[in-house]
Formats: C-alpha cells, sequence, structure tokens
C-alpha cells in the first residue's frame, strides 16, 4: 500500500508517517518498482501501535522504546504518565483556582490585578510573617476573594496568622460564612476545628445558625467551641453541651463561665442547677466530674443552686462536701 493510501486510512498525514521514518518509528517494508514507499500490512499495524501509545500521552521516543526494546515493562512507565498527569491536572487546577479568584476580585485595571496576585501569593509564602501582613491588608489594600480567605484559614497552623485571617473574614461579609460551614464535615479534625473557631467569630445571623446546628456535631472539639461561642450570646441550646464539657473536664471552666453567663435570668438559672444536679446524682458520674459540678454551681444564682449546694455539703464524698460548705460560706458572704 502506498503512502497516499495509508494517510487516507489511517488518518496519519503523509508528512507525520515521513517524520516517523526519519525516526525509525516505521520504516515501509518495501519499494515499488518505481522506488514508491510500500506499507505491508505489519507496517501499517505498527503505525496504529504508534498512534495508540501517542494518545496516552508517551513521547515519539518513549513509543520507540516500547515498541522495539524486547525486555521492555510497560508498567513502570505507565506509572510515571500517571504521576505526570496528576501534576499537570493539580498544575492546571491551581492556575484556574488562582483565575477564578482574580476574576472574583473583579479588578478595574491591571494594578488591581497584580495586587490580588500579589496578596494570593503572600497568603501562600512559607513566611508566618508575610501571611499574616496579606491577611491584615486584605481588608485595606485590596479585595481578596473570600474563598482564598477561607482556604488560607482552614489551613493555617501558626495561631497569629489564623487569628489575622478570621479577623479578616469577619470584616468580609456573609460570603464566607457558607464556605467554612462545609469546613466542619471535612475528614480531617483540625480543618473542622479552623472551621469552627473562624466562624465563632463571623458576625450574623447565618454563622449562629451554622454554630447551632454544630452542637449536634459528633466531633466533641467542634461542640464545645460552638457551645462556648453561643453560651457566651446567651442561647440556651448550649447548656447540655456546656454540661457534657465540665463533665468531661474539657474546658470546663470556660464551660463553667458560659453558664454562667446563661443562668442571668431566674428561670434559666434554676434549669442550669437542675441539669448540674441531674450530672451530679448520676450513677456513672466519676469523683473528679463531680467536683467539677459542685464548682460550676458556684456562678449559678438563685434557691435552686443554694439548695443544692446545702445538701452537697452533706455528700459522702468528702471533696465534694468541702468544696460545697466552701462556695456556701461565700454565697452567704455576698
Amino acid at each position: 500500500m502506498l503512502i497516499g493510501e495509508v494517510a487516507r486510512r489511517s488518518g496519519v498525514s503523509a508528512r507525520m508517517l515521513r517524520h516517523y521514518e526519519s525516526l525509525g518509528l516505521v520504516r515501509p517494508s518495501g519499494r515499488t518498482g518505481s522506488g514508491y514507499r510500500e506499507y505491508s500490512r505489519a507496517d501499517i499495524r505498527r503505525i496504529f501501535h504508534v498512534e495508540s501509545l501517542r494518545s496516552l500521552g508517551l513521547s515519539l521516543r518513549e513509543i520507540g522504546r516500547a515498541l522495539d526494546e524486547p525486555g521492555f515493562t510497560p508498567s513502570a512507565l505507565v506509572d510515571d504518565l500517571v504521576r505526570q498527569t496528576h501534576e499537570r491536572i493539580a498544575a492546571e487546577t491551581e492556575l484556574l483556582t488562582r483565575l477564578r479568584r482574580i476574576d472574583a476580585a473583579d479588578p478595574a485595571g491591571w494594578e488591581d490585578v497584580l495586587q490580588v496576585v500579589a496578596l494570593l501569593q503572600a497568603l501562600g509564602s512559607k513566611s508566618a510573617d508575610a501571611r499574616q501582613r496579606a491577611a491584615l491588608s486584605s481588608v485595606h489594600e485590596a479585595v481578596v476573594p473570600v474563598e482564598a480567605l477561607v482556604e488560607a484559614a482552614l489551613s493555617e497552623a501558626d495561631p497569629n496568622v489564623a487569628g489575622a485571617l478570621r479577623w479578616a473574614l469577619a470584616r468580609s461579609g456573609d460570603d464566607g460564612t457558607a464556605l467554612l460551614a462545609e469546613g466542619l464535615g471535612s475528614p480531617v479534625a483540625a480543618v473542622r476545628e479552623r472551621a469552627v473557631q473562624t466562624l465563632a467569630e463571623m458576625p450574623g445571623a447565618e454563622a449562629a445558625a451554622h454554630l447551632r446546628g454544630a452542637l449536634a456535631h459528633p466531633d466533641v472539639v467542634v461542640r464545645g467551641y460552638a457551645a462556648l461561642t453561643l453560651g457566651t450570646q446567651g442561647v440556651t441550646d448550649a447548656v447540655p453541651t456546656l454540661i457534657d464539657m465540665i463533665v468531661a473536664g474539657r474546658n470546663d471552666t470556660d464551660a463553667a463561665d458560659a453558664l454562667s453567663v446563661l443562668a442571668g435570668e431566674a428561670a434559666m438559672a434554676d434549669e442550669i442547677a437542675t441539669g448540674l444536679v441531674g450530672r451530679l446524682a448520676h450513677d456513672a458520674t466519676a469523683a473528679p466530674a463531680r467536683g467539677r459540678l459542685t464548682q460550676a454551681l458556684a456562678g449559678i444564682p438563685g434557691a435552686r443552686a443554694s439548695s443544692a449546694l446545702v445538701e452537697l455539703s452533706r455528700d459522702e464524698d468528702r471533696a465534694v462536701a468541702l468544696t460545697a460548705a466552701y462556695l456556701l460560706r461565700l454565697r452567704e458572704s455576698r
């Protein structure tokens, strides 16, 4: 079969076939009496093999090795192609993300574009100082897309930088709230913790609603941060989680302070005191937890808490009894 016919049937141009021949990839097996290239069935089959391997991203040099070296094993080459493809996709995805963020900033001119790019690069810097400066300047110098601030906040381990990012997000409006809420579902515990910490500093009803939902989160750390924030805001739904924190000894002092804030109303004070006493009476409550629950009653005003302390001053656990008696004397001296 002559080169023109091969090109027509294979879809490979005559020019490319000549290039393959110059590289030694596909050499026509014969020549006609007039000296024209003549391809055999085996030659045509090899052409299709070359094209198939090209479709996988192999270079012509790699294709030559694959077809001509008897001991060549494709597994290493395929593994390398997989790695290269992943790297290329990651690079292209990163570029697409950067372009979308620049577009979201709605730059008016190239100076704005360059300023946004500089801030985005600074947010990804290895220097904590550079990241912190970028977070602080994002509020005043240039509009940084909220997606970039959220991503930075959820990945930031340095406490000073994280604080600056939370500050910047709190001033960015409600746009970041939903994205932060998505972080609560992350499989990474540290990301979930950063998400709830940042939500705790976000203003508005939407952030508060997400924190209310987080009270039922399976992660005790997420529940704890949500309860502490809502408790200091006067949200009574946080009471059961705050009491659980006292029993577990996890941020128990902060939890007791939040309960004292919630106990500002007489009805709520009695309800909280009843909840604390109920856990004190629970058979599964260990001695250290009973001591913490007794101490928590100190910040709860009202007759219910006082009567509970009177009863506890006669408790069989001497440490609990002494703590309750001391707290009673403090209440009487006020």
